[in-house]
Formats: C-alpha cells, sequence, structure tokens
C-alpha cells in the first residue's frame, strides 16, 4: 500500500505561484508513475500533470502546459507540482496520485484508472 499526502495549497492572486508536494509513505515510489489530478466544484475530475515511471518523460494537460511542473525528489519519496501564472480557473481541489502498472502513452498517464493510490487532495484557490 502507498500512502500520500499532499500539501501547499492555499490562497493565492492571480498570476501568483504554488508548489505542491505529495509525501509517500508505505512503498518506494521511484518507479511508479506519478499524476497530479484537480478536481473544480460541480465538475468532473481532471488530470493536470503526469511523470512516467521511469521519470524520463512528463506529460501535462493543454491548459497547463508551460506553467506547471511536475518534479520528484527520490530521497524524499517526494511529488513536486510547481505552479507559475495562476489563473482563476486554476481553483481546485489538487489531488496527488500513483500507479502501480507502468503507462506506454501519453493517454495512459492522463487517465484516472492508472493509479491506484490517491491522496485526499489540497485546495488552490486563485482570486483575479
Amino acid at each position: 500500500q502507498v500512502q500520500l499526502v499532499e500539501s501547499g495549497g492555499g490562497l493565492v492572486q492571480a498570476g501568483g505561484s504554488l508548489r505542491l508536494s505529495c509525501a509517500a509513505s508505505g512503498r518506494i515510489i521511484n518507479n511508479y508513475p506519478m499524476g497530479w489530478f484537480r478536481q473544480a466544484p460541480g465538475k468532473e475530475r481532471e488530470f493536470v500533470a503526469a511523470i512516467s515511471w521511469s521519470r524520463i518523460n512528463t506529460f501535462y494537460a493543454d491548459s497547463v502546459k508551460g506553467r506547471f511542473a511536475i518534479s520528484t525528489y527520490n530521497a524524499k519519496n517526494t511529488v513536486f507540482l510547481q505552479m507559475n501564472s495562476l489563473k482563476p480557473e486554476d481553483t481546485a481541489v489538487y489531488y496527488c496520485a500513483a500507479g502501480r502498472n507502468p503507462g506506454y502513452s501519453a493517454l495512459d498517464y492522463s487517465t484516472p484508472r492508472l493509479y491506484a493510490y490517491w491522496g485526499q487532495g489540497t485546495q488552490v484557490t486563485v482570486s483575479s
């Protein structure tokens, strides 16, 4: 089992930055595909970013490409999501997720079914 705990959310003005952290415990996640998803009120959960199990490839939703960056810190068993140039439409609960099986395409990594473990989420609110 893998437990994931997100942190770093909060209230920020449009144009600002936040860095979300996802601390994993229970297993070493160095070879797990990792992803970030978000869910805004009244909307379905949507893909934000992912990093492949090899840590070679990263994937981003079009809406965040060029503004967000996913990275890992293996020594701390942690995944980060650096969010820059935030917009009000980025307001959502952000979830970290870990997969047990490797993905083989960008579509795989953007699909929730790849991920077996989920955190409880952290709220991000961007004011205009």
